[in-house]
């Protein structure tokens, strides 16, 4: 019985770590297709904001919503859009800005840093799995056929309908374009009937635009007063941007043309996050007017008819319960896959990056034990925050904030680097109004800081503990020798034996490697009437996990020299031994010093720095890399 439940929870685990194995592209190629579709796949979590986006607006700036939301419509369109557009162009096949710091920082502080950032996606694709989830509740509950007893039950259906949505997952799903596109179609269509008829009530009763007017000038008196309270609210309205990062991240889906695919991929790219943040930005501005005047204050609050469902609202009160229910519906559909969407980005972001660093335990590569991790944590959110939607924003506020100041940083030094000075400032200011936003953002509501530290800290435990766990694989992908290199492995073989003396390299002359040959002839008792190869591993990027060894031939006084870079010394020695014999048929032996030093400190050298104590490592690797004693290279260590 146990192992049935294993096997089934990891099915297809094989299948998918080779998908998400070298650098981190998935294998198999999706077909694509037009970037207005795909649009519609990154829109079921980007429109779907418009359930709740009024609502929280409201909330956090009271008449001054409007305004405030302008703020958020320049931001978008002058800061996010155009930082975006260059992630695209610079990551066209999906990597997104996680894949841009990871290059542009490197080594162990660039890793750490996507470690961190991976902490606030998680944060920001599980909030918006529980934050629809709760949103769909809230307008499942307020509408007028719904049966009595589910009425203040916003508790119950979310747990449901997050239960729901892992179910479908364990089961198996596939994202499909088409669902998107009609459910997108459908309710950006009942949005705009709803928003249009709003702002005809607006216009035919002017006194309610007169009476806005009156409200403003006696809470905030000056235009710039105003002004100032929409800049310093702005933060908490910062739900309005998500979207921009699942945009880049679907890119393999685009569909690209012409004579070069892959730039008329990042041009359709282009055209898809413009529409959407245009299409957005329309939606923002015209509903949150509409909502303000239209609305009594006291509806948005906790509790209130409007509450996290102001367009309902308007929907039901000026076009019927019927038409209303029409738009529930949609509603409740759109943020139901806005979860869906959020769970698909979770399942491939994690297992996309973590590979690459070792840092995937072997459960990782399999969607069902994912799928029920990530369910139970989003019921335990949900249970935190009370399935309230007003109380989540702050969280979901700082995910969203946390990945576009990424974007914006990897952006300004990718800038810098290409030595472009001039977009190197313009997107310096665009980074620190961000970064202030989002400090802004974290001081005002920590909740989703607090959260993303849990993530932060689950993902570098585990990610630590994977990495010790799998330092011994032979974590090389292919090693090639160049023509020096073969030609000194040639003529070793036309000898009838390979024997290589593992040398530390210093300074490199015809002293040093006529004293490590006398030591290992008179310690390692190395036949004396072979020619041996002296091998030497370099580190390269320690923090690096998988590699492909380009192995150097060279001769110095006499003296036959293999030289390689490499994260790891003794997975390379490893690998190359394993090569050889490979190739050439005859078992190689290889010649160690023992290392002198406390053999914990080795241990952990080992795992941060790639090498340690060497020998009884190789040793270990090569084990495990051939179970066969009789095929084995032989290591002799003195």
């Amino acid at each position: 019985m146990t192992t049935g439940i294993k096997e089934w929870l990891l099915e297809g685990e094989h299948k998918r770590a080779s998908q998400l194995s070298g650098d981190g592209r998935e294998q198999a190629r999706e077909r694509d297709h037009p970037w207005w579709k795909v649009m519609c796949l990154t829109g079921v979590d980007y429109f779907s904001t418009l359930g709740y986006q009024p609502g929280i607006a409201a909330v956090a700036a009271g008449v001054l919503s409007p305004l405030a939301t302008i703020v958020l419509v320049v931001l978008t369109l002058a800061g996010a859009l155009p930082i975006y557009r260059r992630v695209a162009a610079e990551s066209p096949h999906g990597q997104g800005s996680l894949a841009m710091l990871a290059k542009l920082l490197s080594r162990w502080k660039g890793k750490l840093l996507v470690l961190a950032l991976l902490g606030f996606a998680a944060t920001d694709f599980v909030i918006t799995i529980t934050l629809s989830a709760a949103d769909a509740a809230e307008h499942a509950v307020e509408n007028p056929f719904v049966p009595g007893f589910l009425h203040g039950q916003n508790m119950l259906l979310t747990l449901v309908l997050i239960a729901l949505l892992g179910l479908v997952f364990l089961r198996g799903f596939a994202e499909a374009i088409g669902v998107a596109v009609v459910l997108v179609g459908l309710y950006l269509a009942l949005n705009l009937v709803v928003v249009v008829d709003a702002l005809v009530h607006v216009f035919r009763s002017p006194h309610v635009i007169v009476d806005w007017k009156n409200l403003l000038v006696t809470q905030h008196g000056s235009v710039w007063a105003m002004v100032g309270v929409s800049l310093v609210v702005f933060p908490k309205l910062a739900l309005g941007l998500s979207g921009f990062e699942t945009g880049v991240s679907v890119m393999p889906l685009v569909r690209g043309g012409g004579s070069d695919p892959l730039r008329g991929r990042i041009g359709n790219t282009r055209k898809l996050l413009t529409t959407a943040a245009l299409v957005m930005s329309c939606f923002l501005i015209t509903s949150s007017f509409a909502t303000t005047v239209l609305i009594p204050q006291a509806e948005f609050e906790e509790g209130g008819s409007a509450s996290g469902r102001a367009l309902a609202y308007l929907a039901h009160g000026y076009l019927g319960n019927a038409f209303g229910t029409v738009y529930d519906v949609s509603t409740i559909a759109i943020l139901w896959f806005a979860g869906a969407s959020a769970m698909a980005g979770l399942l491939n972001l994690v297992p996309r990056y973590l590979p690459r660093y070792g840092m995937a335990p072997s459960w990782a590569a399999a969607t069902r034990p994912l799928v029920i991790v990530i369910s139970v944590i989003a019921f335990v959110i949900t249970w935190i925050f009370d399935a309230s939607v007003d109380a989540q924003g702050g969280a979901y506020a700082t995910g969203v904030l946390v990945l576009i100041s990424s974007a914006a940083l990897a952006v300004t030094l990718s800038a810098w680097q290409r030595g472009r000075r001039g977009a190197f400032a313009a997107y310096a200011v665009i980074t620190v109004v961000f970064v202030y936003t989002t400090c802004a953002n974290i001081v005002e509501r920590p909740d989703g800081v607090k959260i993303a530290a849990f993530f932060i800290a689950a993902i570098i435990l585990t990610s630590l503990v994977s990495r010790a766990t799998r330092s011994l694989e032979l974590r090389v992908e292919r090693v090639e020798l160049d023509a020096a290199a073969r030609r000194i492995v040639d003529k070793a073989v036309r000898g009838g034996h390979i024997r290589l003396i593992a040398n530390e390299p210093d300074a490199r002359d015809e002293a040093e490697y006529r004293d490590k040959l006398r030591e290992a002839e008179e310690n390692l008792h190395i036949p004396h009437d072979c020619v041996p190869i002296f091998l030497e591993v370099t580190i390269s990027d320690a923090s690096d996990f998988q590699s492909t060894l380009h192995v150097r031939g060279e001769k110095r006084q006499d003296f036959r020299i293999l030289r390689v870079k490499s994260p790891s010394i003794a997975n390379a020695i490893a690998a190359i031994l394993l090569h050889l014999r490979d190739e050439t048929g005859i078992r190689p032996h290889i010649y160690f010093s023992w290392t002198e030093g406390n053999p914990f400190k080795f241990l952990v050298r080992y795992l941060f720095s790639g090498d340690g104590d060497v020998p009884p490592v190789t040793r270990e690797v090569l084990r495990r890399a051939e179970p066969d004693p009789a095929r084995r290279p032989l290591v002799h260590v003195g």
